[in-house]
C-alpha cells in the first residue's frame, strides 16, 4: 500500500509532483466512485495550471469504476456543491488548492446531498482504497457528460434568487477575482441579475483566470493583498469592494473608505439580514469571536448556536438545527437554501441588498459594531510547544474567568473581554483571537499580555 501524503485533516492538498499528481488524482477519483457505489460524480476545477489535467485523471478513474462523470469544467467549489444537489449526483470533486502557494494543488470532496465526508466512514476509507488500489471490477466503463453550461445557468438562477435584483440601488461595486476561477461565474451572475433589473455597476479587478497568478495567489485575508481591492474602491468612489480567493467559496469585504471589514462583523450583518426575514431563526457560528454575532442574533429575535470551527462541523450543526445561516470569521458563509453549503457569491449580493434597503453605507452598517465589540482578528504565533504555550496562558487566567469553553481549543470569558486559543492542525502555530466590549485600548493590552505568556513569535 502506498501512503498518500496529500490526505490532510479536512481535504486533499499537497505539493505538485511530490504529494499529488495525475496518478494520485486518478486513484482518488476511482476510490470516491467505488466507495460510494456511485452512479454519477460531479467534477469541477479551478484556474491552476495542473487542475484541468488532474480533473481529467480523476474523471478517468471515476469512469473506470463504472460511474458517469458530470463535468462542470472550470468552476468554483460552490458550483460543484450546487451541481451535486441539483443533479442528484452521488458525490462531487473540485480540483483546487484555493489560496495555497502556486506549487500546490488538491481536491475537495462531498457526498450525495452535498454533505461533507465523515472522517471515519468516508474520508479514511477513501484514503485507504486510493492507497491500496484494491479496485473492484466494473461491468462497463462510465461516460462523461459535459453539463458545464447548463449547470452554471441553474446555479446562477438559484444564487440570484437570494435577493430582489430589481430592488437593488444603483451601487458601484469593485470585485477582485484574483485571477482565480471567479471571473467567468461572476460575468454570468451579473449578466443574469442585470436582466432582472439590477442597476449595479461592477468594476472588475484581476478578473481573467490566469494560472500564472501574475498578481499573486488570491488570498484576500492577508493584509498585504488588501490594497489591490481597497485602492480601486477609493479611486473609483465605489460603494464597496469584494475580493475572492482562488475557488471563491470565501469573499472578503471593503467599505467605501477602502477599509477591510473583518469576517466576524460580516457574520453579524448576514445573521441580521436573515433574521429580518425569518424571526426566531437559528444562526450557527464558530467559537473564535462570538459576542457581536450573539448580540445581533439576540436583538433580532433569533437563536445563536455555537459549533466547532470547520465546514464539516458548521454544516452538521446547521442540518441538525435547520439553521437558516451559518458563518465563520474566516469568511466562510453557509446557507440552508444552498444545500447548507458555503458560498462566496451569495454574501456580496446580500450585502448589496442590505445597503439598498437600509439606505446606509457599508461603513454605517458596521461602524457601531466595531465600537461595541472590538476584535483583535486572528493572530498566529510560532511556538516550540503549542500545548505548553496554551497551558501557560490558561493557568494565568482561569481563576479569574467567568467561564471556560473547550468547544474548539479553549475560550476564557471575563466581564468585558474574552479570548480563544487554538492550535493549528498542520503547523506548530497557536491561533489567538481576543474580543471585548467597547474598549479597544484594553483589548490591545490583553493581546500583549497573552503574547508574552505564549513565548513565541508572530507568524
Amino acid at each position: 500500500m502506498t501512503e498518500l501524503t496529500c490526505f490532510k485533516a479536512y481535504d486533499i492538498r499537497g505539493v505538485i509532483g511530490r504529494d499529488i499528481d495525475e496518478g494520485v488524482a486518478y486513484r482518488v477519483g476511482r476510490a470516491v466512485a467505488q466507495h460510494f457505489g456511485a452512479r454519477s460524480v460531479v467534477i469541477g476545477f479551478d484556474a491552476r495550471e495542473t487542475s484541468p489535467a488532474f480533473a481529467a485523471a480523476a474523471a478517468h478513474g471515476i469512469r473506470e469504476a463504472g460511474c458517469d462523470v458530470l463535468d462542470i469544467g472550470m468552476a468554483g467549489t460552490e458550483e460543484m456543491y450546487w451541481a451535486v444537489s441539483e443533479f442528484g449526483a452521488c458525490a462531487g470533486i473540485e480540483v483546487t488548492a484555493s489560496h495555497n502557494p502556486i506549487n500546490y494543488n488538491g481536491m475537495k470532496i462531498v457526498k450525495s446531498g452535498s454533505r461533507p465526508l465523515d472522517d471515519a466512514e468516508d474520508f479514511q476509507p477513501i484514503k485507504a482504497l486510493a492507497g491500496s488500489q484494491d479496485w473492484a471490477p466494473a461491468p462497463q466503463e462510465g461516460k462523461t457528460r459535459d453539463i458545464a453550461a447548463h449547470a452554471r445557468r441553474q446555479y446562477v438562477a438559484h444564487i440570484a434568487g437570494f435577493v430582489d435584483a430589481a430592488g437593488l440601488s444603483p451601487l458601484k461595486v469593485v470585485i477582485n477575482s484574483g485571477n482565480g476561477a471567479a471571473g467567468p461565474t461572476l460575468d454570468a451572475l451579473t449578466q443574469h441579475i442585470a436582466a432582472l433589473g439590477a442597476p449595479l455597476e461592477v468594476i472588475r479587478v484581476h478578473h481573467n483566470p490566469d494560472p500564472s497568478f501574475p498578481n499573486g495567489i488570491p488570498n484576500p485575508l492577508l493584509a498585504a493583498n488588501h490594497p489591490a481591492t481597497a485602492d480601486v474602491v477609493l479611486r473609483e468612489g465605489a460603494d464597496m469592494g469584494i475580493a475572492f480567493d482562488g475557488d471563491f467559496d470565501r469573499c472578503f469585504f471593503f467599505d467605501g473608505a477602502g477599509r477591510f471589514v473583518p469576517g466576524e462583523y460580516v457574520v453579524g450583518l448576514l445573521a441580521g439580514a436573515f433574521l429580518a426575514r425569518e424571526r426566531g431563526g437559528k444562526i450557527v457560528h464558530d467559537p473564535r469571536v462570538i459576542w457581536n454575532t450573539q448580540d445581533v442574533v439576540a436583538g433580532a429575535g433569533g437563536v445563536a448556536i455555537q459549533s466547532k470551527t470547520g465546514h464539516a462541523f458548521i454544516k452538521q450543526a446547521m442540518r441538525a438545527n435547520f439553521a437558516v445561516y451559518g458563518g465563520e470569521m474566516s469568511a466562510h458563509h453557509y446557507f440552508r437554501d444552498f444545500a447548507y453549503c458555503d458560498s462566496g457569491m451569495i454574501p456580496w449580493l446580500l450585502v448589496a441588498e442590505l445597503i439598498s434597503t437600509s439606505g446606509l453605507s457599508l461603513s454605517e452598517l458596521v461602524d457601531a459594531r466595531f465600537g461595541a465589540f472590538p476584535s483583535s482578528g486572528e493572530i498566529n504565533f510560532q511556538v516550540e510547544d503549542a500545548g505548553a504555550s496554551i497551558a501557560r496562558v490558561v493557568e494565568a487566567y482561569e481563576d479569574q474567568a467567568l467561564s471556560v469553553d473547550e468547544t474548539d481549543g479553549v475560550s476564557l470569558a471575563f466581564e468585558d473581554w474574552r479570548f480563544n486559543l487554538r492550535r493549528s492542525n498542520t503547523e506548530p502555530l497557536v491561533r489567538l483571537n481576543v474580543e471585548g466590549k467597547g474598549n479597544a485600548d484594553a483589548l490591545a493590552a490583553h493581546v500583549s499580555a497573552i503574547e508574552d505568556l505564549l513565548g513565541g513569535t508572530r507568524a
